[in-house]
């Protein structure tokens, strides 16, 4: 399967997921949150640099739920709404995105 290249939207989006994860990290060792949310710590590495901008949605919601984050608050974060339209379109992509 050959893999498109990243628009600059996902990459953007790849950025805020992992610098609100970095956040909502704190403290804590990525060893522990990626042991506690059951990925490997080079997996939580890429997410959190960027690397990996489109991680799936079964690991990011794994991390989320072990640093205590809503997905509800993960996807506003990847997604900012700009207007109303924007909020249409994130809505969809959510679907998309669980679906997935």
């Amino acid at each position: 399967m050959v893999r498109l290249p990243l628009t600059p939207a996902e990459v953007e989006r790849g950025q805020r997921l992992g610098a609100l994860l970095r956040r909502a990290r704190g403290e804590r060792s990525m060893l522990e949150v990626a042991l506690d949310a059951r990925v490997s710590p080079e997996t939580l590495r890429k997410i959190e640099s960027g690397r990996v901008a489109t991680p799936a949605f079964p690991t990011v919601a794994a991390i989320a739920e072990v640093l205590g984050l809503s997905l509800d608050a993960v996807w506003a974060e990847m997604n900012p709404a700009d207007d109303g339209v924007g909020s249409a379109r994130a809505g969809r992509n959510a679907r998309e995105w669980l679906a997935s």
